[in-house]
């Protein structure tokens, strides 16, 4: 799935792509905005880190992956 995140007094927000489900990624959230000085921390695909700290977050983007189709098509003339 992937993750678009808005941090506060950034122009461009960050895009991660995680194979943590959209109700984790909420929960880690959630959880990090709910401790003092919390850290929010996500994992991508590539095992690497991205770690913000929570208040900085303005907004979460969460987008489920798409299944393409693949498939081969009869073109009638």
């Amino acid at each position: 799935m992937q993750v678009r995140i808005g941090v506060r007094n950034v122009p461009r927000e960050l895009v991660v792509d995680t194979a943590q489900s959209a109700d984790d990624v909420q929960h880690a959230l959630a959880d990090a905005l709910a401790a003092e000085r919390g850290v929010f921390v996500l994992q991508d695909r590539r095992a690497g880190r991205i770690v913000i700290p929570a208040a900085q977050v303005g907004y979460l983007e969460i987008t489920e992956d798409e299944q393409r189709n693949v498939g081969f098509g009869t073109q009638y003339t």
